[in-house]
């Protein structure tokens, strides 16, 4: 997998599983170019890497949530034909009863969840379509097949994510364009913290540090596994979980009529 002059972008790259992301892809031989709204950060973890493995290492300061801002990464991922590789791990949280997160909270968080990976994906797509290789890299959550109270905003932008991969996945299948979906639990990272809980609604035991998470899908990357849930241990699991949607799906194709037991609606 190693690439000679070839680009990773890694959005959220200031901290935690983005900047173990960076760190990672530049071990594996990518150039990197990492967008954060933190430059003070990101000149850190730059110059960290740089020394570390001798890989050239460009800084792009941006909020995905401004429309400005998104409009300058999506150009720059458009016009440059080094990149490699997308991984699209910036996200926000906006965590609590729905009725008592702010309005301007949920927007953000669609804004960055949805709005920018889609846009960003979108960009990439081209270029990798034309050169039938690359590799875009999904950071979605657990919560997005568990959806849960108190998380409503935060669940439904994972599940898009991970809905959004899967039909990417369906649409390359005949390329070498890879889409992967990452779906960790619990990550020790400063997230819950920028959520503004004062603790984690989970027990210590069932969280991962990031090293561990990124070194595991990583693993899961290079050995062809496009769907990876860090922790699973038994993949039978999301095994049964697809084989249940697919019955589901064929079900619902069956008949355009309404269904018999809601039959006294149509009379």
């Amino acid at each position: 997998m190693g690439n000679h002059h070839r680009f990773a972008v890694v959005t959220g790259a200031s901290s935690g599983i983005g900047a173990v992301y960076a760190e990672r892809m530049a071990e594996r031989g990518y150039d990197l170019i990492l967008v954060a709204r933190r430059r003070d950060r990101l000149e850190d973890i730059a110059k960290r890497i740089e020394v570390k493995t001798s890989r050239a290492v460009e800084i792009v300061t941006a909020d995905l949530a401004d429309a400005k801002d998104l409009l300058r990464i999506e150009a720059l991922l458009t016009k440059r034909e080094d990149i490699d590789v997308l991984i699209n791990n910036a996200g926000l949280g906006a965590l609590g009863p729905t009725s008592k997160v702010p309005a301007d909270a949920l927007e953000n968080l669609i804004k960055i969840n949805v709005l920018a990976l889609t846009r960003l994906t979108h960009a990439v797509l081209p270029g990798f379509l034309r050169r039938d290789s690359g590799t875009i890299i999904n950071i979605a959550s657990i919560i997005g097949v568990m959806p849960t109270p108190s998380g409503a905003g935060y669940s439904g932008s994972k599940a898009y994510v991970l809905n959004f991969t899967r039909s990417l996945q369906m649409e390359l299948a005949k390329t070498n364009v890879v889409v992967q979906a990452v779906l960790p639990g619990p990550v020790r990272t400063e997230f819950f913290e920028a959520t503004g809980l004062s603790e984690a609604p989970f027990p210590n035991e069932l969280f991962m540090s990031a090293e561990e998470l990124v070194d595991t899908a990583l693993q899961a990357w290079e050995q062809g596994d496009l769907i990876c849930f860090p922790s699973l241990e038994d993949a039978s699991f999301w095994t049964a979980f697809e084989d249940s949607r697919t019955a589901l799906s064929r079900a619902l194709m069956k008949s355009g009529r309404p269904a018999t037991r809601y039959s006294r609606a149509t009379r």
